[in-house]
């Protein structure tokens, strides 16, 4: 199914658009990162360029016949809200795509086999994303991924930064993943679209370059062995926490259609991606604590009544007045939550399964 030209302009306009929940493009500083030395986990990357380079999931993304039909039955609300998944969905994918291509360009004659690993990983990403523009073509809406490279702002993030984030993103992806396709397995009637059965293979390809990351924070050790790695772990455990909870309960409709309820379905997440990082970060967050979800929920709450304001028809000015407590009391919830005592994931990484 093609889209219309007015609608493919649609889709586009809606994810240029940026707030604060938006997923990133980045880049990053690559001279720093041809400069990487990987002999401290020299066995486990080759192992892990072995794998990539076996591409166990390069027949997995392929359309079957469960795909040609009609899905005008998918409508309203729910249509809207798988449609806003996807797009979410493709964008994220496609900005891993961009800077793997970009990182494996330019360490091509400077760091060849990390290079040859950014490559491959960009190969997945760009399949994951083509693949998801096709389902959204499903309804009428595809991407012009072509655009959104050239028009796109870019965030500069230090390597450093991008090896602790993409690590999460990857992550925190596999488990989002799993935990649909394993829910979906029990309810088959809430698979209401055939992307859904590829999620298993999918999440594995998420989990893979997830450990890939997780060889590169371990070959670097001021990333693991030192007390300001502790506050940095910790920091962006909670900024890939903090917008995983605002997002789902934003687009909530999305987890209801599929049966699953979305706080209960956030929380398994970060609890499973918390105790996941404990595996590689040297400080974690206590997911225990009781202040932890409700201050996060609270975030959430006032990041809904900022989304109410937004569409509303005030002058700009007004509507900034009326988000700013709003604003300030979420920096205030994650500050309480950043500053309760984390839990130190290498006296326990023994206990971490």
């Amino acid at each position: 199914m093609v889209s219309s030209p007015t609608l493919e302009v649609a889709a586009v306009k809606r994810t240029v658009k940026e707030n604060i929940l938006t997923p990133r493009f980045y880049t990053t500083d690559f001279d720093t990162a041809a400069k990487m030395d990987l002999s401290a986990q020299e066995a486990e990357f080759e192992a892990m360029l072995a794998e990539m380079r076996a591409d166990y999931n390069r027949h997995h993304f392929t359309r079957d016949e469960a795909f040609n039909q009609s899905w005008e039955q998918i409508t309203g609300e729910a249509r809207q809200a798988f449609i806003d998944y996807l797009e979410r969905s493709c964008v994220s994918e496609f900005s891993g795509f961009l800077l793997f291509k970009e990182l494996s360009r330019k360490l091509k004659d400077r760091n060849p086999i990390l290079a040859e690993m950014f490559h491959l990983m960009a190969r997945d990403e760009a399949r994951h994303a083509g693949f998801l523009n096709k389902a959204m073509a499903d309804f009428g809406c595809t991407m012009d991924l072509g655009y959104l490279t050239k028009n796109r702002v870019y965030t500069f993030f230090p390597i450093q930064w991008v090896i602790y984030t993409v690590y999460l993103s990857e992550k925190i992806g596999y488990w989002r993943y799993i935990i649909i396709y394993r829910h979906l397995e029990k309810h088959p009637e809430n698979q209401f679209y055939p992307l859904f059965k590829y999620f298993e293979s999918w999440c594995q390809d998420e989990n893979r370059h997830g450990d890939i990351f997780k060889v590169l924070l371990r070959s670097q050790p001021q990333l693991w062995q030192t007390w300001q790695s502790r506050l940095w772990s910790r920091f962006f455990l909670l900024t890939v926490f903090a917008t995983h909870t605002m997002t789902v309960h934003e687009r909530s409709k999305f987890y209801e259609i599929l049966g699953i309820d979305p706080t209960d379905f956030d929380e398994e997440v970060i609890r499973k991606t918390n105790e996941t990082a404990a595996r590689a970060f040297p400080s974690v967050l206590d997911t225990d604590n009781p202040e932890f979800f409700e201050r996060l929920h609270r975030c959430s709450d006032m990041n809904l009544q900022m989304s109410k304001i937004d569409a509303g028809s005030q002058p700009k000015w007004v509507k900034a007045l009326q988000k700013l407590p709003m604003q300030l009391s979420i920096v205030g919830h994650l500050l309480r939550i950043y500053l309760l005592k984390g839990v130190d994931a290498e006296a326990t990484r023994g206990t971490v399964r």
